[in-house]
Order: structure tokens, then sequence, then C-alpha cells
């Protein structure tokens, strides 16, 4: 039998786990996050310039250190969720998902029969290049990779009540930066009505019994989602958690 991963059953036991979006193609460097005590890596391939073969490889060094793995897809298309699954990755993130046909269309792709249509490749890293028996892997797989959503628009909003309903579907994810955006505050993400809409979207996620995911760029935001029961919390970003770590070291270094 596939053994449900870490990562998912630690969201199902509503721990707060913590990690970075992941831009950097550099496997020693995950493993260096996974060391030093990060619970995921968020992959992105939206906005940073990864190639299928490089997040398998950042999947294995995340892996390697007992770090959960999700992949952010650059968007909701069969070929690009079924790749990103295929890795053996956690989980799997699909953006700007703002319909309940929207978020169908992601699970299909991400589950095997009955659920979704996912693609079948039986020698896929996900079925440890065919060391599972077929059978196993198509039965079973689908306990072992979640499938979230991201909602980060007043569309999507709106059609949560509809959306939280698509069976399969694990996880919903909250984007701030651009539901700030669709509700004409950009890049307000203090100002009290997108903190307001996103306590109200927390709940009704909560009431669905989905697991919930949000962005936070600070440890006191960190803090407030996870106080309220938010699981899963991507925390800022590799590059700027470098940056700012190097800026204080250099600053205590020459400080004088």
């Amino acid at each position: 039998m596939i053994q449900i991963s870490n990562f998912k059953k630690r969201i199902q036991n509503d721990e707060n786990l913590f990690g970075p979006f992941w831009k950097v193609n550099f496997p020693g460097l995950v493993e260096a996050a996974g060391l030093a005590g990060w619970d995921f890596a968020l992959f992105d391939m939206e906005h940073a310039t990864h190639a299928p073969e490089t997040v398998e490889n950042l999947v294995r060094a995340a892996e390697n250190v007992n770090m959960g793995t999700v992949i952010r897809v650059s968007g909701n298309e069969e070929n690009k969720i079924v790749k990103a699954a295929d890795t053996g990755a956690d989980c799997i993130l699909v953006p700007h998902t703002s319909t309940k046909e929207e978020a169908y269309s992601a699970v299909k792709a991400a589950k095997f029969h009955p659920i979704g249509e996912r693609g079948m490749d039986v020698f896929a890293r996900s079925a440890k290049y065919g060391h599972i028996p077929k059978e196993k892997y198509l039965k079973e797989s689908n306990k072992n990779t979640m499938i979230a959503i991201q909602v980060e628009g007043m569309e999507g909003v709106n059609n949560l009540s509809e959306i939280i309903k698509v069976e399969g579907l694990d996880m919903i994810f909250i984007g701030p930066y651009d539901l700030s955006e669709s509700m004409g505050i950009p890049g307000q993400t203090t100002n009290p009505k997108l903190i307001n809409r996103i306590e109200e979207l927390v709940n009704k996620i909560k009431a669905s019994g989905k697991a919930i995911g949000i962005y936070v760029d600070n440890i006191e935001e960190a803090h407030q989602w996870a106080r309220i029961g938010v699981q899963f919390i991507a925390f800022s970003a590799d590059i700027p958690i470098f940056y700012r770590a190097s800026q204080k070291l250099v600053n205590k270094i020459k400080d004088k």
C-alpha cells in the first residue's frame, strides 16, 4: 500500500506548516532549508524560471531532508498539472481558480479514476519508475497527492461556496496580493477590508472541511493566521529570506 505522505498527514492533523516560495534552481539550497527546519518548499513555476526537469530535482532534494513538496504550476492546463504530479510532489497548487468548473478541471488532471482522469504513466517518478505494481499505483496514488487551488480574485471569492463542494479538492490557498488588487486596494495586504474578507474565507473553508493555505510576508502575519487555524502558511520566498538574513549579518559585521 502507498503510504500517505507525512506532509498530508500533518495537514489532516491540523498542524501549522511553514515554508517559503522557492525560485532558485539549486537543490543544495533546498536541502539546507530542510535541515534548517522548514516544513515544506513551494516550488513556483508560475513566476520563477523552473523547468520540469529542474523541479523534479528540487523535489528529490526536499525529500532527502523530509521536507514537504508543493509545486505551483503556471496554469490550469492538464499537461502542466500531470507533469508536476509525476514528479512525486506532495501537493499541486493551481493558481487563478475562479469557478467550480476550473476547480474540477484541476482535480480531473491531478487525480486518477474514479475521482479524475489523470494521464497514466506507470513509469513516472511518482510510481517509483514502475517499482510499484501498476494496479496498486493507479488504485491508491490518489491518497498521496494533494490538489490545491488558489483563490485570488473576487470572482473566485464569490464562487467559493460552489468551489469547495468539488470532490477531490484538498486545499484552498488564498493569495492576498492578487486579491487586494481585485478588491481595488492593490498591495495593501494589511488593509482591514482585505483582512476581514480573508477571515470570512477562512471560516467558510474551515466549515467545509478543506485544508486552508495562505501567503504571508512576515512572522506576525504567520502567527496571526496560524492562530485561527490556517494549516499551510507560505512565508515569503527563498531570495528575500537570504537577502534579509545576509543584510542582518553584514550590518552586524560592519557595525563598529
